[in-house]
């Protein structure tokens, strides 16, 4: 008889670790003999590990194995995570094989156990009046989304409720709150939110959160709030029937919908693309590289690095100071993968040159008193385009977290439910000083330097630099789109202690071929940048550091 090995993704949670466990020894029991050994475990996050699964079916002699993945619907996890997993087993156990089981949904026994558990909720109210809104995972795979649409009209065929409605807890939408406000909006005074989800975890305490929130801001309701499938008997005899599927060799598997195979309206490059080991952004840690994995997965991530972006993802990319190889290799590796770039003025422009064919480039200018794209506007298309399942990139100028309104960016994809990354880049505040031949910091000259943004002059209602202490202060000082302001700046700090004659050096289009940088002193500085046309992008360094200047007066920057 061929063993059974019961994968599981794995939780933070020790109640759902626990769930597990009960689950595993219940099949054990149900089984009856029927199956030839059976043991569980997880890929990450969680013990028991699936290696040590393996290996205690290995040294009991079993060569031929079925190995379930223990998830509803086929998704990233089920089609690359655990697939992953188990070829790593087959590589350590010379040998072994195994018969790879299909997801456990949609399935009669799973919409028997949902309505049990809505009714247990419902106490005794009638379903006629009940509207239910089934909450699943979420996932960049749109088929997996639509095996959750499918299970919640199977739901609502034949037991009477009002309506059911699908929704998801993260990466897909309609949100918990979208789906809750849709069946208030449709007339539903009684709602039982019915989590989609087998164990306790992390995103099932988020969807009760989430429900208990909307219901206190809508007393008028009453909503409550279903328990998880969880262990029992009708889930271990599930897990039995796909067990046997898979020794007869009987999995038929849906790939007429599937995103890998078949090429669907915003996905269209991940045909014959191969699923690879991923980090889900809700996953409370980071992902595959908890303490309880093992070394060999860790040096296979690093053997076979993969770009973090994914469909429906943004990485927020800092692209340098200008030049297109001052960008990181992970800022360009997510760059050629991008199938949407929503670029800045300021970001390097020949980074666009290298694109795929077909990327979409998305303008997000800000000219200093020209056309100007609003940042309601900017986070609404990142938004927009990873809802579609594109995979976004915010190429900007230097580093996204240096005055380039970064933060602001992630804070719109996180509220939207979108999953977002951060790739640091070299921020001009540094480069360009350096592209000068100017240290920032010197031995014996200057043992700390401070970055200020000069768009708003000394005075303004608005500006939160203190100039007074940076009067005070004996460190560099890097002035950032400061064109305009420079002569009032330098006026604020001669009042508060700097020397009128220190060294000050301006730096335009640093790191182009038509790179100038300019000489001056603090009490000439306004004078000099007039009467040299300086424009921006320019960086005022000021201190002296500024001294170390080699160029002369706007020569042209050596390449």
């Amino acid at each position: 008889m061929t063993a059974l090995v019961i994968v599981g993704h794995g939780t933070r949670s020790a109640e759902g670790v626990a769930q597990f466990a009960a689950l595993v020894e219940r099949v054990r029991t149900r089984a009856g003999g029927t199956v030839g050994d059976v043991e569980g475990g997880f890929i990450e996050l969680s013990r028991p590990p699936l290696t040590d699964a393996v290996g205690a079916l290995v040294g009991r002699g079993h060569r031929a194995l079925v190995a379930l993945p223990l998830v509803l619907t086929a998704a990233g996890h089920g089609k690359g995570d655990i697939p992953a997993a188990l070829a790593r087993e087959v590589q350590r156990h010379p040998g072994l094989s195994y018969a790879y089981g299909r997801p456990l949904g949609p399935h009669p026994r799973l919409q028997t156990a949902l309505a049990e558990r809505i009714d247990v909720a419902l106490a005794g109210a009638d379903r006629a009046g009940t509207w239910v809104a089934l909450i699943g995972r979420g996932s960049t795979d749109p088929d997996a989304n639509a095996e959750v649409a499918k299970v919640a009209r199977l739901l609502w065929e034949g037991r009477g409720y009002a309506g059911v409605e699908p929704g998801f807890i993260s990466l897909a939408e309609p949100s918990v709150p979208a789906v809750l406000d849709r069946l208030r909006r449709l007339g539903a005074r009684r709602i039982v939110v019915a989590p989609y989800f087998l164990f306790a975890g992390v995103l099932p305490d988020r969807i009760r959160a989430q429900a208990r929130e909307f219901a206190a801001a809508h007393p008028e309701l009453d909503l409550r709030v279903a328990d998880l499938i969880g262990d029992c008997d009708a889930l271990a005899d599930l897990v039995l029937e796909r067990h046997a599927e898979a020794v007869r060799g009987d999995i038929r598997m849906n790939c007429d919908t599937c995103a890998y195979r078949v090429s669907m309206p915003g996905f269209v490059d991940k045909v014959g693309r191969p699923q690879t080991p991923h980090d889900h952004p809700d996953d409370p840690v980071g992902g595959h590289s908890h303490q309880h994995e093992h070394q060999h997965q860790h040096e296979q991530r690093h053997q076979h690095p993969e770009p973090a972006l994914r469909p429906g993802a943004v990485a927020i990319v800092g692209g340098g100071p200008g030049p297109a190889d001052l960008i990181t290799v992970r800022g360009r590796a997510l760059l050629e993968a991008a199938d949407v770039v929503v670029v800045d003025r300021l970001a390097p422009q020949g980074l666009l040159a290298g694109l795929r064919p077909g990327v979409r480039v998305v303008d997000a200018a800000k000219s200093p008193r020209g056309p100007s794209v609003g940042q309601d506007a900017i986070n609404s298309a990142l938004v927009r385009h990873a809802r579609a399942g594109r995979r976004v990139v915010r190429l900007k100028g230097g580093d996204p977290y240096v005055f380039g309104r970064g933060h602001e960016e992630v804070l719109a994809c996180a509220a939207a439910g979108v999953p977002v990354t951060v790739v640091p880049g070299v921020t001009s505040a540094v480069a360009a000083a350096a592209l000068a031949g100017v240290p920032v910091t010197h031995r014996g000259t200057a043992h700390e330097f401070t970055v200020v943004s000069g768009h708003l002059p000394p005075g303004h209602p608005d500006s939160l630099v203190d100039w007074a202490a940076l009067g005070r202060a004996r460190g560099t000082l890097v002035v950032l789109m400061g064109v305009e302001t420079i002569g009032a700046v330098a006026v604020e700090l001669i009042a508060h202690g700097r020397s009128p004659d220190t060294p000050v050096l301006a730096v335009q289009d640093a790191g182009h071929p038509e790179q100038r940088s300019l000489p001056t002193r603090l009490d000439e500085v306004a004078a000099a940048v007039a009467r040299a046309g300086v424009g921006p992008p320019a960086v005022f360094v000021v201190g002296p550091v500024a001294a170390f200047a080699a160029e002369p007066v706007l020569a042209a920057a050596g390449h």
